[in-house]
């Protein structure tokens, strides 16, 4: 670990005046982590990260980016964003308080931890914003490596940008892309590099390439675990070099560089991006000899894992340490000039600190006042008193919190309703309902689009010819995407075997010949970038599709649908969206590895996105033409087992549209609400045959989606008739069907109307063993649906169904 020599440098590229106003920023940005992390200490934020000892870097990366360029980056990004003017230092703090006001807030509203950044692409009107006149950044995530499923993607549109000969005449192109010219910025620590995405991003960047210029900020350790613990041979150049580029075969060009090297990397970042940017050729640059004088966090020290010798080495290569020593010793700046600048820095984030922060507690204080008023309504007795209880409880050295106004108001209102001291309707009363909407807006709206919903679509019913064709339910979803293809020269499909063999189950046959490798385009076994390749591409303005083979291998890219989707319309509140399709198929397979049906855990981790489940092929087309009117991320669950199945085909197809959330009643019955989906409906509609021979009249409710569930609550006023409700799939005990009835019962208080237990039938707690017989007796049958049916019958009228003991 020796110092580090103080080689001669030219600072040819950059003028006087340009490195001293880096060093300047640097400064601030060094000063901002520094005070950043004592208002974490002193109470007035909860958590704190910060991006020190990363500051050379990121100014170097910063001289390199252009309008149009796109970051999905590291939570310690802070310089970068200073430099690009994407951030303030008083929006920084603003974060850092979780100040809700987007006006002082713009990444999340105050959704975000600090360190998370985001730039608005979508105004407040819904409308995209012209991204090539921007410094853009996705919204960060906190999940390691989570960011580079995306980053694929946003690189990948460059590519398409550039050489998709449908796009090249698309009128929004220019909106989007200048010739796709733009190069997708990524960044990520050395320790988050060990993760599975990080591997699979970097090779698909060097199957496809594309123009991703990957920053890798490597300081030694990972939290408290160094190198040699993360990756092999305790090096990441070491261990990248295998996908470095050789001669003809096209990989990653390579860089490796002294984070404390503020000419090296000014040199490197010009060259890297200069040629990433003309060829498409991505690269990886990798950051080393960089330092964390802070620690990881504010969770913790440093000093409980490293050694004093270690300390000391870091702090002889700090960054800013090092670059002041340059420009004192090689560049002949005064020592003055820079006192000066660094005086001047700590002044200016200090100023900035206490703006944020007084702004921040003046909007809530303002509402502190809106209560005491409220408060003004009882005898002066008691008004003295509340006041005085309220000025207790607000008192806090790290300031005013919303959460203490609102349990107060509500629990005082709870006691004085009690005491009989408000028979009616007063001012605190008023202030509890206002506070509530106004908090409800503040910390939790945006979870989906209000703008250009595909809830807002009309519905157009398939209409068909006397003489309509008769084909394969496959064949209805080729059709369909064979004419939105045609029509919209934004969509793309990407999956495994899309293309050359048009899907393993030919859904897509034929149409990588007519519409070609941009648009139909195959990929490795790779689900978690696929996805990305699709998340990042829809960000900037395109409508890709992304091909899940099967239902159980969803899982694989789970954590980003989840994480990183799901969530970005919500934590960049109504700032960002991507309208990406997943459309994968699934249900009654046979074989442990394919038959899951994992509801339950999609409904947990995917609110965000919609989440359709047609019972055909009609349908599923149905719902892709709603989804593609709209502008919200969706998953659509195709009936495998009814691609072979023969469907009539609609004389409209490519423009009726199936609701989302809305119910459809597929057979009315006077006894018992069965509700059910996807392929659980042919089983269904087999049972009530057989019902109907022993007078039993079941009404058949097909959900359709689960998110949204039942808008016109169709089955509420199915129960008010039949008074009894079984819920059916093959979903895991209390999983999808636990949750539809909750929704039924709870959400449309349908119990009011049952005279018998409400009852659920789903698959076993374990996936079904290979084989016919594995699969009949490890998910609902029909005579299991039967057997129900009048069990319930018979517990209800059993002088009409005589129990049966079997039962």
């Amino acid at each position: 670990m020796s110092k580090p020599g103080m080689e001669q440098v030219a600072l040819s590229a950059v003028s006087r005046d340009e490195i001293l106003q880096d060093y300047r920023l640097a400064v601030i940005s060094r000063q901002t982590s520094l005070l950043g992390r004592k208002e974490v200490l002193n109470g007035k934020a909860k958590f704190g990260i910060f991006g020190d000892g990363k500051e050379l870097a990121q100014l170097a990366m910063a001289r390199a980016f252009r309008k149009g360029d796109w970051r999905s980056g590291y939570y310690r990004d802070q310089t970068v964003m200073l430099a690009l003017g994407t951030t303030s230092v008083r929006e920084f703090f603003a974060q850092l308080y979780a100040d809700p006001s987007l006006e002082r807030e713009p990444a999340s509203g105050g959704r975000q931890m600090n360190c998370h950044f985001a730039t608005r692409y979508i105004d407040r009107h819904g409308n995209w914003l012209n991204q090539t006149e921007m410094f853009n950044t996705s919204s960060d995530i906190s999940p390691t490596a989570g960011q580079m499923a995306r980053l694929v993607g946003l690189a990948y549109a460059s590519k398409l940008y550039r050489n998709a000969r449908e796009l090249k005449n698309w009128q929004g192109r220019s909106q989007f892309s200048q010739d796709g010219n733009e190069v997708a910025f990524g960044t990520i620590g050395n320790a988050a590099a060990a993760e599975g995405v990080f591997w699979e991003a970097v090779n698909a960047a060097g199957v496809l390439q594309i123009p991703m210029a990957l920053s890798i900020w490597d300081d030694g350790y990972g939290i408290s675990v160094p190198n040699e613990f993360q990756m092999t041979k305790g090096s990441l150049s070491a261990v990248l070099e295998g996908f470095a580029s050789q001669g003809q075969l096209k990989g990653i060009d390579l860089y490796t560089v002294r984070g404390y090297d503020y000419d090296a990397l000014v040199q490197v970042y010009a060259k890297a991006i200069a040629k990433c940017r003309e060829t498409h050729a991505p690269c990886v640059i990798h950051v080393t000899h960089m330092t964390q004088p802070q620690g990881h966090s504010t969770s913790g020290s440093h000093e409980r894992y490293k050694t004093q010798e270690r300390l000391d080495y870091e702090e002889s290569i700090d960054c800013i340490k090092q670059m002041r020593e340059c420009l004192l010793s090689k560049v002949g700046i005064e020592a003055s000039t820079l006192v000066a600048i660094e005086a001047e820095a700590a002044q200016f984030v200090e100023k900035e600190r206490q703006a944020a922060w007084d702004v921040y507690q003046a909007a809530i204080l303002a509402e502190k006042i809106e209560l005491q008023e409220s408060l003004q309504q009882f005898p002066d007795t008691l008004s003295t008193e509340l006041l005085q209880s309220l000025k207790a409880q607000l008192s806090s050295s790290g300031g005013l919190l919303r959460r203490q106004i609102d349990t107060f108001a509500r629990m005082t209102l709870l006691k004085v309703h009690h005491q009989g001291l408000l028979p009616e309707r007063g001012s605190l009363d008023n202030f509890v309902d206002k506070y509530r909407r106004r908090c409800e807006e503040t910390y939790s709206s945006s979870l989906y689009t209000r703008h250009r919903s595909p809830l807002t679509v009309e519905a157009i019913a398939p209409s068909y010819s006397h003489d309509a064709q008769r084909l394969d339910g496959r064949q209805i979803i080729q059709k369909f995407f064979e004419i939105k293809l045609a029509q919209d020269p934004r969509v793309f499909i990407v999956g495994e075997d899309v293309g050359q063999l048009g899907g393993v189950n030919l859904e897509f046959e034929g149409l990588w010949k007519t519409f070609g490798d941009f648009r139909v385009t195959d990929t490795g076994i790779r689900e978690m970038t696929i996805f990305g390749q699709g998340m990042g591409a829809a960000m900037r303005g395109l409508r890709p599709v992304v091909d899940i083979q099967y239902l159980d291998y969803l899982i694989f890219a789970l954590q980003g649908m989840s994480d990183d989707l799901a969530s970005l319309h919500y934590r960049t509140a109504g700032g960002q969206l991507a309208p990406v399709v997943v459309r994968t198929k699934g249900h009654r397979l046979e074989g442990i590895w394919h038959t899951g049906s994992p509801m339950s855990m999609l409904l947990g981790s995917l609110r965000g996105l919609h989440i359709c489940v047609p019972r055909n092929c009609t349908q599923a087309a149905g719902m892709y033409q709603t989804i593609f009117a709209g502008e919200d991320p969706a998953l659509v669950i195709e009936v495998l087992n009814g691609y072979r199945v023969k469907e009539r085909v609609p004389s409209n197809l490519g423009a009726y549209t199936v609701p989302l959330g809305l119910c459809e009643v597929l057979v009315e019955g006077q006894d018992i609400s069965l509700v059910t989906y996807g392929a659980c409906v042919a089983l269904a509609q087999s049972a009530i045959q057989e019902l109907a021979k022993m007078s039993i009249s079941v009404e058949l409710i097909d959900v359709q989606t689960l998110l949204p569930f039942d808008r016109q609550q169709i089955i509420l006023t199915s129960v008010m008739k039949t008074n009894a409700i079984l819920f059916l799939d093959e979903d895991v005990p209390g999983g999808a069907t636990a949750y539809m009835m909750q929704e039924v019962l709870e959400t449309q208080k349908a119990y009011e109307f049952l005279d018998a237990p409400p009852r659920t039938l789903s698959a076993k707690a374990h996936r079904s063993p290979y084989g016919s017989d594995g699969d009949y007796f490890s998910k609902p049958n029909l005579a299991d649906i039967v057997e129900l049916i009048y069990k319930m019958m018979s517990e209800r009228y059993p002088q009409r169904f005589p129990a049966v003991g079997l039962l």
